[in-house]
């Protein structure tokens, strides 16, 4: 059966960190921003605390989200903390705004893959419909991302797991995209960089899975635990696998 539509993780795959080694440096600047913003507005009387315990948080919450497959999203994780501080009061507009302070600094630390816009103007010439399907915490932050990139044009969809609930490779995020498409799980193609996350996902779904390593950091010494149906090292060898498969040069 042809491919009919191509899905894309993101990061790490369309785009990848400057600086992947400061990532903790970026957050807990993005941190700062955010209860800065709270604190000049007066509304947080306590900051230093705070910061504390919305990083402990921030990490119970991720611990969780990895095993349950399940995202309640960062915005849901600072309006219960602040309400249990004592802070119930303020509204979500100010929470959402306090979080773009957040994005707007870690934002900073993603760069576009140089080959992203030539890969999807060959698919989208070739006619393939595409999509991102993304594990994040926010929404917003991810359709900010894809905007500021210029990338929004190319994809029908941009689904994330904080707007779903559901997190790779939980089968209802991807039943989604393909209820979105109209498209069986056989003519959808998954790329992506995470073997546990996007190969196992889209292996469950019987989608044809495409592990890219470009910026894979762990070692492919030995038998892998989850086996991609096809590997490639940058997005430029995609049209042409693509391709392939169309020919039925490659199974």
């Amino acid at each position: 059966m042809p491919i009919r539509a191509v899905m894309f993780d993101l990061g790490n795959t369309l785009m990848h960190a400057v600086a992947p080694d400061i990532w903790p440096e970026v957050i807990r600047r993005g941190n700062q921003a955010l209860m800065d913003y709270l604190c000049n507005l007066g509304i947080l009387t306590e900051c230093d605390n705070f910061t504390v315990e919305f990083n402990q948080r921030l990490r119970k919450y991720y611990a969780e989200r990895d095993v349950q497959m399940i995202e309640t999203s960062t915005f849901l994780v600072l309006k219960e903390l602040l309400a249990e501080k004592g802070y119930a009061d303020v509204s979500n507009t100010i929470i959402r705004e306090s979080l773009d302070e957040h994005y707007a600094v870690t934002q900073k630390n993603w760069k576009l893959e140089k080959d992203t816009i030539t890969c999807l103007e060959a698919l989208q010439k070739a006619n393939y419909k595409m999509g991102v399907i993304s594990n994040a915490g926010d929404d917003r932050d991810v359709q900010q991302l894809i905007k500021r990139f210029n990338i929004d044009p190319y994809f029908e969809l941009v689904l994330t797991s904080a707007a779903c609930g559901y997190r790779k490779p939980h089968q209802r995020i991807f039943e989604l995209a393909l209820e979105y498409f109209n498209v069986r799980a056989e003519e959808v193609a998954m790329v992506g960089d995470t073997l546990k996350a996007d190969i196992l996902g889209a292996n469950q779904m019987d989608m044809y899975s495409i592990w890219i390593t470009r910026r894979v950091e762990d070692s492919t010494d030995g038998e892998l635990p989850t086996q991609p149906q096809a590997t490639i090292q940058t997005l430029g060898e995609l049209p042409s696998l693509l391709q392939e498969l169309e020919l039925g040069i490659r199974s």
